[in-house]
């Protein structure tokens, strides 16, 4: 079949509906086994839309939204790569920019350059591109977290949005921010990388900079369920009508660290360690939500009391159509999944957020999985592109 590409603002607006939402989590470089089920998902809508050699996950989805590494490949999915061109730019980035160094050691400082990575985001997005640039195809939201004033910040390309444009006394619009910096301020992980500083106003008498860290800081290091407030409430401009017939929300996780694994041997001590549980429980949080909200043909059983919550719609009916998917790092699964990894210590180590070593394992348990659970019928006619 084929199909009429759209433009942002087409994307964004709410006068034809569907809509298509993509959230991706945060997770270092763990995001490497996000791309096995992009490229399933990419190869899928693909042979949908006519075999195009041309065909991107930016035509299909209206926003596409990121936390952390999920920011980074929220971006270069909204300017319009290809899941095969990012998988090759994502590898060489880990390896350079993980680069351990025990001039970097001490609990005071960050474990990793950020000059490195700063390099390697400018390269990617342009030094000069811009949030409000068209280089982006789609909509894209970035999860970062102000760290200065306590709040977590959805930052995106929405020109309906309140703080899209500049405004008066200085304040710089979100549009003018440039992207690579976004991008940075949410991949800011305490202990790994240090805050990111972004200029918010700025005139004859006043300077006010923001200092940002990685979004996953904030109880979105999901980001589905931030997303899809973003789209549908009225005071983030977008304002999409909820419905199942009206939203897919696919939502893509990096892998569900086994929480037997002692994070202190995969992390900086035991601050870090707290604050991954507490990521883990937003997390689990949120999908509760999420699958309370909609309909689901991928909803998990979230525990033995409350079962998929497909009796227990809140309000009766569907918001949302609603994909999750994601592996489990638990040892017993992941020889289930490839039964060659037989090493405990290996299979543990999975679990760490900053181990490049890990990254052809971890993408290779992300492809088999996509595989096994999505499957071309989830993706309904109804949310075809025409």
């Amino acid at each position: 079949m084929t199909y009429r590409r759209k433009n942002r603002d087409e994307h964004l607006s709410n006068l034809a509906m569907p809509k298509r939402i993509l959230a991706l989590d945060g997770g270092g470089l763990k995001g490497i086994l996000t791309l096995g089920f992009l490229q399933r998902i990419e190869t899928l809508l693909k042979q949908r839309h006519g075999n195009e050699s041309g065909f991107r996950l930016s035509h299909y989805f209206d926003l596409i939204a990121g936390t952390s590494t999920g920011a980074i490949i929220a971006a270069v999915l909204a300017m319009g790569w290809s899941v095969e061109e990012i998988y090759n730019k994502y590898m060489a980035l880990g390896k350079s920019v993980f680069e351990k160094s025990f001039l970097r050691q001490g609990f005071f400082r960050a474990k990793y350059d950020k000059a490195k990575l700063d390099k390697e985001l400018k390269e990617t997005f342009g030094p000069d591109t811009l949030l409000g640039g068209q280089q982006l195809q789609t909509g894209l939201l970035i999860i970062t977290k102000r760290l200065d004033s306590g709040s977590p910040w959805p930052i995106s390309n929405n020109p309906q949005g309140k703080y899209f444009a500049p405004r008066s006394g200085g304040t710089i619009g979100n549009g003018e921010y440039p992207l690579w910096q976004v991008v940075r301020s949410s991949t800011a992980a305490p202990a790994y990388f240090d805050p990111e500083t972004i200029t918010i106003k700025e005139n004859d008498r006043d300077c006010v900079k923001g200092l940002f860290v990685d979004g996953g800081v904030s109880p979105y290091n999901n980001p589905a369920l931030q997303a899809l407030m973003y789209a549908t409430i009225e005071g983030y401009g977008i304002k999409w009508p909820v419905g199942a017939d009206n939203i897919l929300l696919v939502s893509v996780g990096t892998g569900a660290a086994d929480p037997k694994v002692k994070q202190s041997s995969i992390a900086a001590g035991q601050a870090v360690s707290s604050l991954l549980s507490l990521m883990n429980d937003c997390a689990a949080h949120q999908e509760t939500v999420l699958q309370w909200l909609s309909t689901s043909p991928t909803a998990r059983a979230i525990d033995r009391e409350l079962g998929t919550l497909e009796k227990d719609l809140l309000g009766g009916n569907p918001l949302l159509t609603y994909l999750r998917f994601n592996v489990d790092l638990r040892e017993e699964n992941v020889k289930k999944l490839d039964p060659s990894l037989k090493d405990p210590k290996l299979i543990e180590s999975l679990s760490a957020m900053d181990a490049p070593e890990n990254m052809e394992v971890l993408h290779g348990l992300g492809t088999r999985a996509a595989e096994n659970d999505v499957e071309d019928n989830y993706f309904e006619k109804k949310f075809d592109l025409t």
